[in-house]
């Protein structure tokens, strides 16, 4: 990855951090889950709208945590919106892969200034935090998702 690109990464990252979409309480949710990273102190509360027709209509969240936390959460409620819950599960797959270094041909968008994230493992946990408490929505289980406990 060219520097160029990678100082575009990492502003995209940290706008997100210092100004994170979505972040707020969500009044109608119908699913929500929370999760905790204890290596860095992250703490993400994500609550969804699911939809009749399995669309999720709206995603918010809140919480606290690193930069790369937070922008992955504040990314991750920009690209559901609108999306099926299938659509949810294979952005999931999609950006997991991305971060541990198996990336597919599918487009990820915004998503894609995560791609340099694999090189530091410990950060993985980071960005992936969102996305297992996510499936941990999706999935309406009433679990706390943590990157130490197997749940995620």
């Amino acid at each position: 990855m060219n520097d160029d690109l990678i100082e575009l990464y990492q502003e995209v990252i940290m706008e997100h951090n210092r100004h994170p979409r979505n972040y707020g309480v969500l009044a109608d949710a119908n699913r929500e889950a929370s999760g905790f990273n204890p290596l860095c102190g992250d703490k993400i509360h994500l609550k969804l709208h699911v939809a009749a027709d399995n669309t999720i209509t709206a995603v918010m969240f809140e919480g606290n945590g690193c930069a790369i936390s937070i922008a992955s959460a504040s990314l991750l409620t920009e690209i559901l919106h609108g999306k099926t819950v299938t659509e949810a599960y294979s952005l999931f797959e999609q950006f997991h892969e991305l971060l541990t270094g198996h990336p597919t041909e599918a487009p990820l968008g915004k998503l894609a200034v995560f791609a340099g994230v694999n090189a530091f493992p410990a950060r993985v946990k980071c960005a992936t935090l969102a996305w297992h408490t996510l499936k941990a929505a999706l999935l309406n289980n009433n679990v706390i998702v943590s990157t130490e406990t197997g749940h995620e």
